[in-house]
């Protein structure tokens, strides 16, 4: 995964990583892409001279809050209308519903917290503008998240890129690490929950 990672940052460059950073936060097709470990990944690339590190950190943070900001008012604009909305390619009720337990539990941490988190991360500014959060505390929340998203992993790419010798040979375990990370909150929930596991092996059984 880590070769596909690298292969498309070198083809697209920054024009594709800020493309899919802007896709991934608060679009409802954001699900679809690698995120953290992207990040990390454009980072590393940056330490080895492929990018500029400022350009980067720069560019991410600009698109990961500026996709917030267009999930907060398609919310706004839908409102609980969003909740009836048929599943499609790109559109799982499920995982609004999720999103919104996530932010009844969390409040507007969600919009911080979420960005760490795989489908969560996409539906969260949604959930926030359907349920009219404030937009000054949604933008303090989505500016902090951009921080610790956009710029912490892809600085913790450039950092380890830049001071562990020949950490390419350790970039597909450390991309493994991160996307298992990413997904815990999801297995842990699975794990503990017993709805959503008979949920998951009716699907199973169903799908046989």
């Amino acid at each position: 995964m880590h070769f596909d990672l690298i292969s498309l940052i070198k083809t697209f460059s920054y024009l594709g990583v800020f493309t899919l950073v802007f896709l991934e936060s608060g679009l409802l097709i954001g699900f679809l892409f690698p995120g953290d470990s992207l990040l990390f990944t454009a980072g590393f690339l940056a330490s080895q001279g492929f990018l500029d590190i400022y350009i980067l950190i720069t560019g991410c943070f600009i698109f990961a809050v500026l996709g917030d900001t267009i999930g907060y008012f398609i919310g706004k604009k839908m409102g609980p209308k969003i909740f009836k909305k048929n599943n499609s390619i790109i559109f799982n009720i499920n995982h609004l519903k999720k999103a919104q337990k996530f932010y009844d539990k969390h409040g507007g941490k969600t919009i911080i917290l979420a960005r760490f988190m795989p489908i969560v991360r996409a539906f969260a500014p949604i959930v926030a503008g359907a349920g009219e959060m404030d937009y000054k505390k949604f933008m303090i929340f989505n500016l902090a998240g951009g921080v610790f998203w956009a710029i912490g992993i892809t600085g913790a790419g450039y950092y380890l890129g830049s001071m562990i010798p020949n950490i390419d040979k350790y970039l597909f375990p450390i991309i493994g690490i991160i996307i298992l990370a990413s997904i815990s909150p999801a297995l842990h929930a699975i794990l503990i929950n017993a709805e959503i596991r008979a949920s998951i092996i009716n699907k199973f059984k169903k799908g046989i």
